[in-house]
């Protein structure tokens, strides 16, 4: 199984490289994509991700 980054600074990086806009926040930053509007991306405002919500964002994001 690959690793999966839980450095939140790197996983919304590469969010806003593919092209998913911020589209509000609170005590979690929420994430759309254009192209997919079915999908959001909801990431929590923590230096780290725990190992299991920094693979259901993977998930979400099509990188697994």
């Amino acid at each position: 199984m690959p690793l999966i980054e839980t450095n939140t600074r790197k996983i919304v990086a590469r969010l806003l490289h593919e092209g998913w806009l911020n589209v509000g926040g609170g005590k979690h930053e929420k994430y759309e994509h254009p192209e997919r509007p079915d999908a959001m991306i909801i990431v929590p405002r923590h230096r780290e991700q725990s190992p299991g919500v920094a693979r259901s964002i993977a998930r979400l994001a099509g990188w697994i």
